[in-house]
């Protein structure tokens, strides 16, 4: 606009704004003759779109624009400001441009109190006007940023012995870059377990940092941790928020100490019992972890020191053994006291009091011979020995030869001892049933060997059961059905398989696995077991899946199962009914019965059940036609004549019964078929007493007239062919007529004056049987008419041709000799009768010349028109003149 006005102001602009610019940045004595700079302060929020009106700088410096040459604007710094703002030239209006103003990218280190803004130089040109003006575009927060942690999981750790209300500063606090009220303004848990609470404090700086405190006493071996969210919320309307899971850790304290199972024990010892011999074991236990735990396991200062030498007990096992050979002439009666001590506590006390059996013939013992894997008295069986696997071989020793003794198992389990085939005090300890490690883990025996004397001599014995990978996971559902309705959004939640493993470790750990057979767009957790599906499913173009989930185990081999999962798309009424065809066109005979099928629509809808229904409606034409709406059966009411209307166009409309209704809109066509049922109508000429003059002297060759009819019908039904049926008057074929077109011309020269008459068949070319009808055509042979009421009077009195006065439907003309050939003398007769009209003709022709001869002196014309009697309703022939026959 600028450069069609004012084109060489514009071609010097830029030469100017350079030199206005080094003026600018001169020293200040050089444009110290320049009016001071002014500023102009405007102030928008942050993100507004493309094209907001900032400000006028015209306006607000109430500049007049009706000058000439009129004011221009220009941006001093263009590739810096033009980033975020436009400045029209001619207006000075300011616009913000493509480039959306964030003001935390923009100020990233702008405190509230200093402010974000935008600085620019407007140099208001040209020369005669120059102006500088400073303008700031101060930028306006809005909360358009959530706070964030800087980590998504915060974890503190409290002891468990923290008093109440003691403090723990959550150090990761949220960062919002929004400013002000829009910052961060409080935090709070979404749980806090009735234990816990929150507070803020704000810092000099005016950071908020959030506090954990303890409301209630706090207990590891109750609850180790305690997981939660903890929001930061800022100031905005609506608030933004921004979350982060809190786990909070106890920590444990040393407040349990060592108790034991049991704290007193009996145990029998023979005096023959040989070194290593078990006796007992002790067992404590303390609830807290690691080095809290820890037990060791101590004789009392009361217990003598040769007691301690020879009884030994194990500090971390709690195992006492028989260390030296017992001497059974000092003590039959030792009484243990065992220390259970843990950090920082008062040791736990158990006394094991050892009774000790005189032997006479030296100390009898039980001797056992492990062939299973044993150490410190624990034997290790997998559970996959099959039964009647051998454990160990006890020998009884020091027994008389004529002693009796008898030995046995004390404990539960499926286990026996007996003697070792013929072997004397050999006893062989087996299995008698299968191991499982996922009933049982261990077994405590006592192998008891007795004589008769009542000596008893008991050997503990503890087997433990390995567990092997002998059990494959368990589907809790071996079928899973899910329902899900269609266009599901991806990644949608089905359903969570769980499947459990008896064995332990890693042979116990499940990892869910889809099978081969599965599509790929589900997916499975291999932890969790939780199946989604990743895509969107069109229940049109599949129903339902069904694949296989396998559960498979870590151990060696892996075992596993599986579970059929099936997949259930349900409808929704997504599909509109669809016809098969975008148009239909349908061909009916006119005259088609009423409520007969003219055709049938066929129409579609994909989806199932309610939204699956269609019902079909005419939108036109519903008082001529009607539609079935479950077979799509077009009807029309009445009867259809096709010269009435040929064609009609329907609109059909198909709704289903979805919620909302679904429809389509497609065009019928129904075309009537033409049916001979119109025989052809005369127009030309329009009554048998209608004639024409024919002049004596006209030349054959010459077309006298014609025969013009029309048919309603089309196409063959509609095709008119002219016949000359009978003849009256004159020679024979003095006239012959054009089938095609109905012309009548004269073939031979007129001898005779008089009536000349022709009966003219027009029929049509129909099938099965044509239609006709009949015209008679006159023609008066004379130089004049002098007499018209004689020629009607001629034209009355004949009867001699018959016509065709019948209906069309009745019956119809026969051409040639079928019709005439009735009788053998029909010949004959029709030779008398044309003889007969022969002489009769001359005698009126010649009455008619004298009569015409008297009258001719009174006549002006030689030659005069007789027109035919035209109807006044007949619109077809009204402009046709009748042909005035005459001499060539």
């Amino acid at each position: 606009m600028v450069n069609r006005k004012h084109p060489r102001l514009c071609k010097s602009w830029e030469i100017w704004g350079f030199f206005i610019l080094l003026l600018y940045t001169s020293p200040h004595s050089c444009f110290a003759t320049f009016s001071q700079a002014k500023e102009l302060i405007y102030r928008i929020k942050e993100g507004l779109p493309k094209g907001t009106f900032i400000g006028a700088i015209g306006v607000d410096l109430n500049l007049d624009f009706t000058v000439d040459p009129p004011y221009l604007f220009s941006l001093a710094q263009k590739r810096v400001s033009e980033q975020y703002v436009t400045l029209d030239n001619t207006t000075g209006e300011f616009f913000t441009s493509a480039t959306e103003i964030d003001r935390e990218t923009l100020c990233p280190d702008n405190s509230d109190r200093q402010g974000c803004f935008l600085s620019m130089d407007v140099f208001v040109l040209p020369q005669q006007y120059f102006q500088l003006i400073k303008v700031k575009v101060v930028i306006e927060d809005v909360n358009d940023n959530r706070p964030k942690f800087p980590v998504d999981e915060i974890l503190i750790s409290v002891p468990e012995n923290t008093q109440i209300n003691s403090r723990y500063a959550v150090e990761q606090s949220a960062v919002d870059p929004d400013l002000g009220l829009h910052g961060v303004q409080t935090y709070w848990l979404v749980n806090d377990f009735g234990v816990f609470t929150l507070d803020v404090e704000e810092n000099e700086g005016g950071e908020l940092t959030p506090f954990l405190i303890v409301t209630e006493l706090l207990d590891r071996e109750t609850q180790a941790e305690y997981i939660t969210d903890i929001i930061a919320e800022d100031g905005g309307t609506p608030p933004l928020l921004g979350a982060a899971t809190l786990k909070i850790v106890i920590l444990d304290v040393n407040d349990n100490c060592p108790q034991f199972t049991e704290s007193y024990l009996n145990v029998t010892l023979h005096g023959n019992a040989t070194k290593g011999t078990h006796l007992a074991r002790l067992h404590a236990f303390d609830p807290d972890l690691g080095d809290n735990a820890q037990i060791n396991y101590a004789y009392s200062e009361r217990v003598p020191r040769e007691t301690r030498s020879l009884f030994h007990l194990d500090r971390t096992t709690g195992v006492i053994k028989l260390a030296e050979k017992i001497d059974t002439g000092t003590a039959m009666f030792y009484k243990l006291t065992v220390l259970a001590n843990g950090p920082g506590c008062i040791p736990a006390v158990a006394t094991v009091a050892v009774h000790v059996i005189k032997v006479l013939l030296g100390p009898p013992a039980v001797v056992p011979r492990y062939i299973a894997s044993e150490k410190d008295g624990v034997v290790r069986l997998k559970e996959s020995e099959p039964v009647f696997s051998p454990i160990a071989f006890f020998t009884v020793k020091n027994i008389n030869v004529n002693q009796r003794v008898d030995c046995h198992l004390e404990g539960t389990g499926p286990f026996r001892i007996g003697p070792y085939q013929l072997l004397t005090n050999e006893y062989l300890l087996e299995t008698t049933e299968p191991l499982d490690y996922e009933m049982t883990k261990e077994y405590d025996l006592i192998v008891v060997a007795e004589n008769g004397r009542g000596l008893v001599i008991k050997t503990f014995l503890k087997v433990q059961i390995l567990d092997e990978n002998d059990n494959a996971p368990v589907f809790q559902q071996s079928s899973v059905e899910v329902f899900l309705d269609e266009n599901n959004p991806p990644n949608t939640y089905l359903t969570q398989l769980h499947a459990t493993d008896q064995d332990s470790g890693s042979q116990g750990e499940v990892v869910y696995l889809l099978g081969g057979d599965s599509p790929g767009m589900f997916l499975i957790d291999p932890v969790t077991g939780i199946l989604t599906v990743t895509t969107s499913l069109d229940r049109e173009e599949k129903e339902t899946y069904r694949f296989i989930v396998r559960a498979v185990d870590q151990g060696t081999p892996r075992r596993e199962s599986i579970a059929t999962v099936v997949v259930t798309v349900q409808d929704r009424n997504d599909n509109s009914p669809r016809f098969i065809n975008k148009d239909f066109t349908f061909f009916v005979p006119e005259n088609f019965p009423g409520y007969g099928e003219i055709g049938v629509l066929s129409v579609m809808d994909a989806d199932l059940g309610k939204n699956g229904w269609v019902a079909l409606s005419i939108l036109n034409g519903s008082d001529i036609f009607m539609i079935d709406t479950g077979r799509g059966t077009l009807r029309a009411k009445t009867s259809l004549d096709r010269e009435q209307q040929g064609t009609y166009q329907l609109w059909i409309e198909a709704v289903d019964g979805g919620e909302p209704a679904l429809s389509s809109v497609t065009m019928v066509t129904v075309l009537l078929l033409d049916v001979n049922d119109n025989p052809p109508i005369v127009l030309f000429p329009q009554s048998n007493q209608s004639y024409m003059l024919v002049l004596p002297n006209t030349l054959p060759g010459t077309s006298v007239t014609e025969v013009y009819a029309v048919d309603n019908d089309t196409g063959m039904n509609a095709v008119i062919a002219y016949s000359i049926i009978k003849r009256k008057g004159g020679e024979p074929g003095s006239f012959a007529i054009n089938p095609e077109t109905g012309n009548i011309t004269l073939e031979r020269e007129l001898s005779n004056r008089g009536l000349y008459s022709l009966l003219v068949k027009a029929s049509d070319h129909g099938q099965p049987e044509p239609l006709y009808s009949t015209i008679m055509v006159n023609f008066f042979v004379n130089e004049t008419v002098s007499n018209e009421s004689y020629i009607q009077s001629l034209l009355t009195r004949e009867a001699d041709i018959e016509i065709e006065e019948r209906p069309w439907h009745i019956g119809q003309l026969k051409d040639g000799p079928e019709r005439y050939n009735m009788c053998p003398c029909t010949p004959a007769l029709i030779a008398l009768a044309v003889t007969c009209l022969g002489l009769l003709f001359s005698l009126v022709t010649l009455t008619g010349y004298i009569c015409l001869k008297r009258f001719q002196k009174q006549k002006t014309k030689s030659e005069v028109d007789v027109p035919l009697k035209i109807k006044k309703d007949s619109t077809l022939v009204k402009n046709r003149k009748l042909r005035h026959v005459s001499n060539i």
